[in-house]
């Protein structure tokens, strides 16, 4: 039996989830994803690299960062994390430009403290004061520990192929369109996609899609219109891909929320 709850609070969505046979499929969070294992070994596919986080084990995700993840063995896992985003982390560390975590995985107790202290703060819905406070100090213990570099700007092609998928989330992915724009064969814009961004552009487009709906779902709280919006063809094809990415539903998802 596998549990995710998700709260979220001063612009930060903590997630607390025990997973037994449960395995997310291969995507990535336009967000900062921070966590730590609480039980068991978490096992997940990173940019080609297989990680393993053990008990204490600070998971550290950066932006678009395509991963898996499941429990590495039949006795589960548990584990919480923190999801933020790009310009709330920047505007909390007093930076313009984006940085990268250089480091997948670490073991440091104080930094350990301080993911689980804010996802608990979170999670039990205390005081957005008090979680804005926890972030600060969480993101001051990141910096101090030099844990991140200078970001790696995407090669103007992507970011253009990235720009075109994100423009047209309502629709069906067209690939021709996009590659007579980009003036490459579709297979050779899929092998180019892939190469730089560890994903496909389908997996891209459905993984932008999956969160622009989580974001429809929380800012109007209803997800029907997040079906409409995001080109879904309904709430079961909707909750499908939702589940592979978060665990959860989006009718489970926005019961969370309230």
């Amino acid at each position: 039996m596998s549990k995710f709850i998700y709260k979220k609070s001063a612009g930060i969505t903590a997630l607390s989830a025990s997973i037994t046979t449960f395995a997310y499929k291969k995507h990535c969070h336009e967000e900062y994803a921070i966590g730590v294992t609480l039980r068991g070994i978490q096992q997940y596919n990173l940019e080609g690299s297989l990680q393993l986080s053990y008990q204490n084990g600070v998971m550290l995700f950066n932006p678009e960062q395509a991963h898996d993840g499941m429990a590495h063995d039949e006795t589960g896992l548990d584990y919480v994390m923190l999801y933020i985003d790009p310009q709330l982390f920047l505007q909390v560390i007093e930076r313009k430009d984006i940085v990268r975590f250089s480091t997948p995985i670490v073991y440091d107790h104080r930094l350990k403290q301080k993911i689980v202290s804010l996802s608990h703060a979170i999670l039990t819905e205390k005081d957005e004061a008090l979680c804005s406070e926890l972030l600060l100090s969480l993101t001051d213990s990141l910096i101090q520990t030099e844990l991140s570099t200078n970001n790696k700007k995407d090669a103007p092609l992507i970011r253009k192929a990235k720009d075109m998928l994100h423009s047209n989330l309502d629709k069906v992915l067209k690939l021709d369109e996009i590659c007579e724009e980009l003036r490459l064969s579709k297979f050779q814009f899929i092998r180019f996609f892939k190469a730089h961004t560890g994903i496909s552009p389908y997996q891209y487009f459905l993984n932008c899609k999956i969160e622009r709906a989580k974001q429809l779902i929380e800012k109007n709280r209803d997800i029907y219109s997040a079906v409409t919006e995001c080109g879904f063809v309904d709430l079961t094809h909707l909750n499908k891909h939702f589940k592979s990415v978060y665990g959860t539903t989006a009718f489970e998802y926005l019961s969370c929320l309230n």
